[in-house]
């Protein structure tokens, strides 16, 4: 027996825009692959696929073609007139755009490994002004907001727009009872009598301050609540959506029977603050629900350079209340949760009672805390979500650390390195691994030569070893060269997603490394022999954001490795009784 959902909120536009072609149709895609052109989609355009097939998107049947980007970027409409906010774009290179025919080439989309998810049929093909679309959706041009980073310095510099023909869905292994299709979601509310449905979106663990903000908005508006957090891409350095998933799991014994449902939303955030509240709130009501919580800064990505909040902490709600009617989904402000001491219970930032004692942890103290392994009050969390934290983010002297060396040939690097690895083993506890530049280029990088280009593949290299050696919990000591300021960064946001990072500047003069110079390689780069030689005939950018600085013109080696131990021990990447476990 089918259950009729149309008693329900209608999506946006009014249709659900479910975009897996017919099974016939599929197999005749398939067919035809073969003769058409292949993208590898990346793993925000993965997503954004996801959605488009699945309606999650309605209206929107593809990518956005030129009229409907400018339309959205300029005044968050489509070209149709109908409100839609954040631009969904398929970025591709230069070279593979200019070889597409508008209005008659086919693209065949594949995932990661080759398989075929849909066929984007090329209406348009088109470079837009990358700047101005930061600018318009995001407000801002700077690199340290995310959404303005990816678009700016990570995404591919030309557009393709066109109408969208799904294979098949995307296929995840896992928590797959919890991800489910808008309609799949809309026949669970109408199967459980759910016309009432209010929706929490998330991308950060949840404690009693979340839990008590749904329950108090749910009861409210008298509806019930879907937990709908965000796992796809989400603000870098956020916690992995495995740990998310496990602590909400956890948490929907605290709300009462059969009142909330856990769902997951395969969204690559934007980080976009108040256009991206309205964009949620969009989603969600594809997905059947008719109001929509939106809380303090929501979707905010925290401060610009200058330390000063990219958004007003009520932005979003300014703006989602100006389009709420367009929107169609009732919104449901929340100012932020903090704790009250003295009476034992939370209360919105706004609702304080004069003289009350107020107690809040942020994100980053609670980070601390875990590394510190100190106590995370109960007030604050429960302790099966502490449990559960404390398993992915152990304390730091249980944690993985590379410590990365960069300076000049001959500053002492390696000579340090070794005497490092050396320390480690004798403390014990973790296992240790030195990833020097020449034993890197002896089994990872043989083939690789001294161009600017191969130098920083051969430290991207490095730092991936590192990453995957920090992340399972051991201690990876590196001791190339690195003269390059965004190869270090690169190789620091690689391992930090997993453990810690030390970067150390072995800031010895040129004179002194010349003077070392065993091997007469700054001799032959004086005379011109040896070419692109770091220091001579290629630049060395000193780091500015080196944890540690040596400069061994008057250090022994075993003095500068007691000076890292120092700085780890400070950091807690040592234990208490001088172990590295």
């Amino acid at each position: 027996m089918t259950i009729s959902t149309s008693h329900l909120i209608p999506p946006h536009g009014g249709e659900l825009a479910q975009l897996i072609a017919p099974s016939e149709r599929t197999e005749e895609l398939k067919a035809h692959s073969k003769d058409w052109p292949s993208w590898d989609l990346t793993p925000r355009q993965i997503c954004d696929v996801e959605l488009l097939l699945s309606g999650g998107f309605s209206p929107l049947r593809g990518f956005l073609t030129k009229a409907d980007y400018e339309g959205v970027c300029h005044n968050m409409k489509l070209a149709s007139g109908t409100l839609w906010p954040i631009p969904i774009t398929l970025d591709v290179k230069e070279e593979f755009a200019k070889s597409l025919q508008p209005g008659s080439s086919k693209i065949a989309l594949r995932d990661a490994e080759g398989v075929m998810l849909a066929v984007l049929n090329v209406e348009e093909v088109w470079q837009p002004d990358r700047k101005a679309e930061a600018q318009a959706v995001f407000g801002t041009t700077s690199a340290v907001h995310p959404g303005a980073d990816y678009l700016l310095n990570k995404g591919n510099a030309w557009y393709v727009g066109g109408r969208l023909e799904g294979v098949q869905a995307p296929t995840h292994y896992d928590f797959r009872s919890l991800r489910v299709t808008p309609a799949e979601l809309r026949a669970e509310f109408a199967r459980l009598g759910w016309r009432k449905v209010v929706a929490f979106q998330t991308r950060n663990p949840m404690h009693r301050a979340h839990q008590e903000l749904t329950f108090r908005a749910a009861k409210t508006v008298e509806a019930n609540l879907l937990l709908n957090p965000s796992v796809g891409m989400t603000k870098p350095g956020d916690v992995d959506y495995f740990t998310r998933v496990r602590c909400y799991q956890l948490l929907l014994s605290k709300y009462p029977p059969g009142t909330v449902k856990l769902a997951l939303l395969p969204l690559a955030m934007r980080m976009g603050g108040p256009r991206e509240a309205v964009w949620h709130a969009l989603i969600r009501k594809n997905h059947g629900c008719t109001h929509f919580i939106v809380g303090r800064d929501h979707a905010g990505p925290g401060n610009d350079a200058d330390g000063k909040p990219f958004y007003g902490p009520y932005q979003a709600q300014e703006l989602f209340k100006q389009h709420e009617a367009e929107i169609g989904v009732t919104m449901v402000p929340f100012s932020m949760m903090v704790y009250l001491e003295d009476q034992d219970r939370y209360a919105p930032d706004n609702e304080i009672p004069a003289g009350s004692r107020v107690l809040n942890i942020s994100g980053t103290q609670l980070r601390q805390r875990l590394n510190e392994g100190r106590d995370i009050p109960g007030w604050f969390t429960y302790p099966e979500v502490v449990r559960e934290l404390r398993k992915s983010f152990p304390p730091r002297h249980k944690q993985g650390v590379t410590i990365f060396f960069t300076g000049l040939s001959g500053s002492g690097k390696s000579t340090i390195a070794n005497v490092l690895m050396t320390k480690f083993l004798e403390m014990g506890g973790r296992p240790v691994t030195i990833l020097d530049g020449d034993i890197v280029r002896k089994h990872l990088s043989s083939e690789l030569g001294f161009s600017k280009e191969h130098r920083d593949i051969n430290i991207r290299r490095i730092g991936y070893v590192a990453s995957e050696i920090t992340k399972n919990g051991g201690i990876a000591i590196c001791a190339p060269i690195a003269p390059y300021d965004a190869t270090r960064k690169a190789v620091r946001a690689m391992v930090e997603s997993g453990g810690g990072f030390i970067l150390v500047h072995v800031a010895t003069p040129i004179e002194v490394c010349e003077g070392r110079d065993r091997k007469g390689l700054y001799a032959k780069a004086r005379a011109g022999i040896v070419k692109e030689f770091t220091g001579i005939s290629d630049p060395y950018e000193d780091p500015k954001d080196a944890e540690v600085m040596i400069d061994t013109s008057d250090l022994t080696p075993e003095e500068a490795a007691q000076q890292i131990i120092l700085h780890l021990e400070r950091e807690g990447f040592i234990g208490a009784n001088g172990s590295a476990a």
